[in-house]
């Protein structure tokens, strides 16, 4: 039996495998998906997410990446599916696609087209998540970008966004601790039981002092156990137990995030590598292989951060 979904807690956004050809790796995905959602406090996994390459799936992929998953662990962990999508009707067609595969909730990124000047328009935004409400009657998770991005939402505008009633989360991605405290208090003020789940994952720790209902976050599928483990030591106030857990993912972040920021995926896929989780950490193009420079610098985070001698 599939345990209710609940906004909070660690729900990683899983990688996704490929074989050489780029095709979905399946066996190594399904081996992928198993490790999370055996991992304790695990809540909910996130597919057809940036960390899964979403932009270079088609929809029948999507589609299949979702059936996977579902079919893999959707009997033990509640499974959210991104809507990546520029047009409105588009995101509506997806977000059928994952009610009609079985998914508990939908993650919806901004539309690119967003940042040709929509911050002004707030009734863009505002109609965009209307009509996947609407159209695919599921609860919804709101991606917030980076202001700076020109696609993440102002704090006004996402209080609007926020008292549609299928808005039950926001991932918040602002990436700047300022930005993610005027999110926080943006929805809380709204008074709607909605979620913020921190994707600033440089700063985890902080945002889960600050009253992070937990994390979306694609370093999850790497460090789902470390993160579940920091989450809780904050929650109890633990403050040095949370100090020393986040002292381990810290050459981590280091490694993973560094320019070119782009990199980041890639590099936790060499990671699972490292740690014997997937075969090989092929991505689709434009993505590009990481550096050899770039190799050593992760196998020297891991043993840092004490996953591997």
């Amino acid at each position: 039996m599939t345990s209710p979904l609940r906004f909070s807690g660690v729900m990683p956004a899983n990688l996704l495998p490929f074989t050489a050809d780029l095709e979905i790796d399946e066996p190594a995905y399904r081996r992928h998906l198993r490790w999370l959602a055996d991992t304790r406090g695990v809540t909910g996994i996130v597919a057809n997410g940036h960390a899964s390459e979403v932009s270079s799936l088609t929809r029948e992929e999507r589609k299949r990446s979702l059936a996977i998953a579902l079919d893999e662990v959707g009997d033990r962990c509640p499974l959210v599916a991104g809507v990546y999508s520029d047009s409105t009707r588009e995101a509506v067609d997806l977000a059928r696609d994952a009610r009609a595969g079985g998914a508990a909730g939908v993650l919806v990124f901004p539309p690119t087209l967003f940042m040709w000047g929509a911050q002004v328009k707030p009734d863009m935004a505002l109609r965009h998540f209307s009509e996947i409400a609407t159209g695919a009657d599921l609860p919804i998770v709101v991606f917030q970008y980076p202001l700076a991005s020109g696609i993440g939402y102002t704090p006004d505008t996402l209080a609007r966004i926020v008292e549609i009633p299928h808005v039950s989360a926001v991932k918040e991605w602002s990436n700047d601790i300022v930005g993610f405290e005027a999110t926080l208090r943006a929805v809380r003020a709204t008074g709607r039981p909605v979620a913020v789940l921190s994707a600033f994952t440089m700063s985890l720790m902080a945002s889960f002092l600050l009253g992070a209902d937990g994390a979306i976050s694609g370093m999850g599928s790497v460090t789902a156990d470390l993160q579940v483990e920091l989450y809780e030591a904050c929650a109890k106030g633990d403050v040095e137990g949370a100090r020393a857990i986040n002292d381990r993912l810290d050459p981590l972040v280091r490694a993973f995030y560094a320019p070119p920021f782009v990199d980041m995926h890639n590099r936790m896929k060499e990671a699972l590598v490292m740690l014997g989780r997937i075969p090989a950490a092929h991505v689709r193009p434009p993505l590009t292989p990481v550096s050899a420079s770039d190799r050593e610098a992760i196998r020297r985070a891991l043993a840092l951060s004490r996953l591997t001698r």
